[in-house]
């Protein structure tokens, strides 16, 4: 790997994975993951040293609701053994998908998946407030039928259906940010950071514990490009850009925003809670911590965007 290599995080959507509820099974996952792969293989090759993360709602929800149907068979699966289920099944599918498009290529690449554990505040006070969306969507009467039958804390998600949410506590440190830089430098393009990262806190000793929580995956993504030192930090999602007045006649798509812009256009409601809000809070979060670039954009334009031909770009003021 080049010295002078501009080190690029991008963190892909878990519902990039499931492009509609025809198309949920691992196979569909995996041919998802085998075009994105397409588009992260672009940018290794023009350069870049690239770490994926990826997110989990969708397939940590399938994971709790395959232990809920086997109760009294097996016993259940707790929250951070399914959110490293997921790392190690998702990180296949992309350290798999982005193998065979190396070898495709003719690029002497490789690619590693790092179950990664991210530490917590114990006293984080968003452990006693569920808000994060973890399941599959479901209509109102089944989602309050679940939660009245297995004490589920369901909500409302954006206008999209209703979830199971749990806590979403703050990221603090990657634990196995040395196993990422080190793999990084030697060449690996990185899967990381999966679902946000397994939530953990440390004792006095030293010793970690799992929790019952999710991490958002934009937050605990930023973070660990932030602690990389990145060149830029994308956010890939379903649109090309971000706009103000979405659906609206006077929708107007944003090339680049400074951190100020993007902070008050987040305070006038611009942008949906549990969609688009998050994504630009984490960008802003990273520009602010490290001067660099960061950027929104769908994965077909994550080269052209990096390029500066495509996406939102968010810059520091």
């Amino acid at each position: 790997m080049a010295a002078n290599a501009r080190t690029v995080v991008v963190a892909v959507g878990g519902n990039a994975l499931i492009s509609d509820a025809e198309h949920q099974s691992i196979p569909d996952q995996s041919h998802a993951a085998e075009q994105s792969a397409r588009h992260i293989a672009d940018i290794v090759a023009d350069g870049w040293r690239v770490v994926v993360t990826h997110g989990s709602g969708p397939q940590v929800g399938f994971i709790l609701r395959r232990s809920e149907l086997s109760l009294g068979e097996v016993p259940p699966v707790p929250m951070d053994f399914a959110g490293a289920d997921l790392q190690g099944a998702i990180g296949y599918m992309f350290q798999r998908a982005l193998h065979n498009e190396f070898n495709r290529r003719g690029l002497e690449k490789r690619a590693i998946a790092v179950v990664t554990q991210v530490l917590v505040d114990p006293d984080d006070p968003a452990l006693d407030n569920p808000n994060k969306p973890i399941d599959s969507y479901m209509d109102e009467t089944t989602a309050r039928e679940r939660a009245a039958e297995l004490g589920w804390s369901v909500a409302e998600d954006a206008g999209r259906g209703w979830r199971r949410v749990v806590p979403s506590p703050e990221p603090r440190s990657i634990v196995d940010f040395g196993a990422i830089k080190d793999l990084l430098a030697a060449g690996y393009t990185v899967i990381g950071c999966g679902g946000g990262g397994i939530p953990v806190t440390r004792d006095r000793a030293g010793n970690l514990t799992g929790l019952e929580a999710v991490i958002d995956k934009d937050y605990a993504s930023g973070l660990l490009a932030a602690e990389l030192g990145a060149d830029v930090f994308v956010i890939s999602t379903a649109v090309e850009r971000v706009a103000i007045n979405f659906n609206e006649p006077d929708q107007q798509w944003l090339d680049r925003v400074s951190v100020d812009e993007a902070r008050q256009y987040d305070a006038g409601g611009q942008f949906a809670e549990g969609s688009m809000a998050p994504k630009v809070r984490a960008l802003v979060r990273f520009v602010e911590c490290t001067r660099s670039t960061g950027l929104i954009t769908d994965p077909p334009n994550i080269g052209r965007a990096l390029a500066g031909n495509a996406g939102t770009r968010i810059v520091p003021d």
